[in-house]
């Protein structure tokens, strides 16, 4: 081959490589149901095997340049639910827009009682009967806001339940006095004791974990992001404080060993502790260690105690 083949023919086998795969318009950006497609004729079986298509469920697929989100996987599953049924819980917080779902995290719905038929692979159901007001329609349908509170509020793990409430409340898609209500109405339920915990004011999951762990370990509930102020001046906001016996507990991610962080934060420290507070410090490390959370409450126990 000469080198005017040769450059054409590796032109050609270039272009073959970074052809992109043919969208059709209607699909393009869009969640569907293969078979759908199919009978529309937009596509063929074979074609939807192809590298254009990313496969979500049975029978379900999503445009390729979508990204993998358990958001994406949502509006894919409400494709399969039957006519009643919404995505719920932490599913429908991430779908209205809020910080909660994983994208490995099993999509969840409500489906009315009478729902029968084989088990959705990534998708987790339970059988219960919405009324048509405790569902927002949509292309995918939701539970509203109340609904969806008390579903993350009923979860297993109660220090979980809380965190997500924490952020519902947090970004106000649900209130306060919502919760309370209808938690006195269950009073003794557990989804009642996670409404009790939760507090909108937290602003990190790890934040809402640690007040719980401080609380259910019999510590009185502190104030969580309180606002320091002396002589009339602002001194900062600390993760956790009990005003009335002035001792602070500041709670130390990863980002704190940053210099500039770390000179800001000893001299907030030492403005605190001029000032009469005592300051506590806990790490990721007294949170995954149970001995050294038991240490840390003894601290805070003293410290309080004797304030």
């Amino acid at each position: 081959m000469d080198g005017a083949n040769a450059a054409t023919g590796g032109s050609a086998t270039l272009g073959a490589v970074s052809r992109k795969p043919f969208v059709p318009r209607e699909l393009q950006g869009r969640v569907f149901r293969g078979s759908d497609a199919v009978a529309r004729g937009l596509v063929t079986a074979r074609q939807l095997q192809g590298r254009a298509w990313r496969r979500l469920y049975r029978d379900v697929y999503a445009d390729a340049v979508l990204p993998d989100t358990h958001r994406l996987r949502c509006e894919g599953a409400a494709l399969l639910l039957p006519p009643g049924s919404a995505v719920s819980g932490r599913s429908a917080a991430c779908v209205r827009g809020l910080p909660l779902g994983e994208r490995d995290d099993p999509v969840l719905a409500i489906v009315p009682p009478s729902t029968s038929g084989r088990a959705i692979s990534g998708v987790r159901l339970r059988r219960a009967v919405l009324s048509s007001d405790e569902i927002r329609p949509g292309r995918t349908p939701t539970t509203q806001p109340l609904r969806t509170a008390c579903e993350i509020a009923r979860e297993p793990d109660l220090i979980e339940a809380v965190a997500g409430l924490d952020v519902l409340l947090r970004h106000r898609h649900v209130r306060a006095a919502e919760l309370m209500a209808w938690a006195r109405v269950r009073p003794h339920s557990r989804a009642a004791q996670a409404i009790r915990l939760a507090d909108g004011r937290a602003e990190s999951p790890q934040e809402s974990r640690t007040r719980v762990r401080l609380v259910l370990a019999g510590l009185p509930p502190p104030v969580p992001q309180y606002e320091v102020w002396w002589g009339g001046f602002f001194r900062g906001r600390v993760d956790f404080a009990w005003p009335e016996q002035r001792v602070i507990l500041e709670y130390d991610g990863v980002w704190h060993a940053a210099a500039a962080q770390l000179i800001r934060d000893r001299r907030r420290l030492n403005d605190l502790i001029a000032d009469g507070w005592v300051v506590l410090h806990a790490t990721i490390a007294d949170l995954a260690d149970d001995q050294a959370f038991e240490a840390l409450v003894g601290k805070l126990r003293h410290a309080l105690r004797t304030r």
